[in-house]
């Protein structure tokens, strides 16, 4: 969260020039989203969670494509599959935790302009998230 804290734009609507601001893509979204990358993510493959921060989008990479029979459609709605149980009960101790299988849909709900990727063939799962234009 601090690498996206500091790359990422505040901004202050409604408030004055000194006020901290606020990021430009909300933290619930960032919070959810790293958190299901993290917890979510297929620990068969040898390969490291990642998030870039470009221009015009922050994307978050994890290892895996969905699970079983889940596809995007069934995560907007808010259908989950744990693929990590064991895991997941540990985070709900140490990681922001508001409820299992309804992130995705707490993201979209306070920043709808994010979209998911699930590429079976290069076995990764994409959220990426399109940042406010700057004009």
């Amino acid at each position: 969260m601090g690498f996206l804290r500091r790359n990422l734009r505040k901004t202050q609507p409604g408030q004055d020039v000194n006020a901290p601001g606020e990021l430009e893509i909300p933290q619930i979204v960032l919070e959810e989203l790293l958190t299901n990358a993290l917890i979510h993510r297929d620990f068969s493959i040898s390969a490291p969670v990642r998030v870039f921060v470009f221009n015009d989008r922050v994307e978050m990479i994890s290892p895996g494509h969905l699970p079983n029979n889940l596809t995007v459609a069934n995560i907007l709605s808010g259908n989950s599959n744990m693929r990590n149980p064991t895991l997941s009960s540990f985070a709900t101790h140490i990681l922001p935790y508001r409820g299992i299988g309804n992130g995705i849909v707490r993201a979209r709900k306070a920043y709808a302009e994010i979209d998911f990727v699930d590429d079976c063939d290069g076995s990764k799962f994409l959220a990426v998230i399109r940042r406010p234009s700057l004009g």
